[in-house]
């Protein structure tokens, strides 16, 4: 049989490393593919990502005609570039051959392509997709066959083939996506998404107006006093009871009780008249139930209650729609009625004040899994009420103990430390 002309051989031979380099590509770049933005582009009729789409619910055939491709055409290569050898420099051209088609094939055949379709898995994966269709057909018996042995070994080992691991995000993995996209997604709606999230983790106590800085309507009031602080209140609906919260006779609009007011007809019966039933919550409620229950029930504001029915707080939408979207408010640090800002950068804070509140508006990491208010976190590192300045560290944070009364404390001054242990 006559030699076959060393150029045509050289020629054939580029042409399987380019094959080769097609094979290895187009198997990472396919594999890289971001699953989401794929089933997006797909829904949106991407012709390569319905390809690419469809190749890859079955994983095992794609696979399985990339690696019949790629290894037919590197051991095409090798057999050429053996005989290219042998004619260039004898029995000396095997070794030659060897060392020489190793290394042009992990450069040009492996390395270079599958590191390219790394970076740009879209720009390769698409187009590679129609040839790896049509290749999928040709060898289509192969593939069946050769998977179905496969399948068999899989199973003697105890694993099942056609068992998939799941494409779905937990929660933890989905917020972690939100963190890392980036100058894709401004930072204002990465901390709404992330607000959405953690609805799941924060319950009503968690935001609700405690039971004493609830202001409402005592109807053993005079008539004056319920006068003066309907024409003083910054809210809209007030809960209406007798004595004490826990008596509470309904929930008041201010909208009916400005008309009363101004046709001269407020009286403590028609207040009650205009009340509207209350609405009572589960303490633990998770916000992202309470929400939709705010939805379901038409409502825009209950009161939190404990297993015993007494009332605990107030919890309105607002404060719901603020872990998502922020303070709606539009108060910042510096307006904060229990935050004092101090020259040497310490914090004066009330000891009511609200441990995630204060975490939000100074960027702190105080403990906030136990105790709400600065006041619970003190009396519960010190295991007492103090009934003298005091000082202790909590995690990088110390603490000196203004003022305090019988009951609880007053007021506190905060400031950022080395980490170190709650001591007094």
């Amino acid at each position: 049989m006559a030699e076959l002309h060393p150029g045509f051989l050289l020629g054939l031979l580029a042409f399987l490393i380019m094959c080769s380099a097609f094979f290895s590509s187009s198997e990472t770049g396919i594999i890289s593919l971001n699953r989401y933005r794929l089933r997006h582009k797909a829904r949106e009729g991407h012709r390569g990502a319905k390809r690419a789409s469809e190749l890859l619910s079955r994983p095992d055939r794609l696979l399985g005609t990339i690696l019949i491709g790629n290894n037919f055409v590197n051991i095409l290569a090798s057999a050429i570039a053996t005989v290219l050898a042998m004619q260039l420099w004898g029995e000396a051209g095997i070794a030659i051959a060897t060392i020489a088609l190793t290394i042009v094939l992990l450069i040009f055949g492996e390395i270079t392509p599958k590191t390219l379709a790394a970076l740009r898995p879209e720009a390769i994966a698409y187009p590679a997709s129609l040839p790896l269709m049509i290749l999928l057909k040709l060898f289509y018996p192969l593939v069946v066959a050769l998977n179905a042995i496969s399948n068999v070994l899989l199973r003697l080992f105890g694993i099942d083939p056609s068992a998939r691991s799941s494409d779905s995000l937990t929660t933890e993995e989905l917020r972690s996506v939100v963190r890392e996209s980036g100058h894709a997604l401004p930072e204002s709606r990465q901390n709404m998404l992330l607000g959405v999230l953690d609805l799941e983790t924060v319950s009503v106590n968690d935001v609700m107006i405690p039971r004493n800085e609830i202001i409402g309507i005592d109807l053993e009031h005079d008539l004056s006093e319920v006068v003066d602080l309907l024409q003083n209140t910054r809210h809209t609906r007030l809960p209406v009871y007798r004595q004490d919260i826990n008596q509470v006779e309904g929930m008041v609009h201010m909208r009916h009780l400005a008309r009363l007011l101004t046709h001269d007809q407020l009286t403590f019966e028609t207040i009650q008249q205009a009340c509207q039933p209350a609405y009572f919550v589960p303490e633990n409620t998770p916000l992202s139930t309470q929400l939709l229950n705010f939805q379901k029930e038409k409502r825009r504001m209950g009161l939190v209650v404990d297993e015993y029915g007494d009332v605990l707080g107030l919890i309105t939408l607002e404060d719901v729609l603020e872990e998502i979207v922020g303070d709606l408010s539009g108060r910042d640090q510096q307006q904060h009625a229990d935050i004092s800002p101090q020259a040497d950068g310490s914090q004066i804070i009330d000891g009511s004040a609200n441990i995630r509140e204060l975490n939000k508006l100074l960027g702190w990491h105080l403990p906030s899994e136990g105790p709400k208010t600065l006041n619970g976190l003190i009396t519960e590192a010190l295991e007492s009420i103090p009934d003298c300045p005091v000082c202790l560290r909590i995690g990088p944070y110390r603490l000196e103990i203004l003022e305090s009364s019988e009951n609880r404390v007053k007021r506190v001054r905060l400031w950022q430390t080395q980490p170190g242990r709650a001591q007094r």
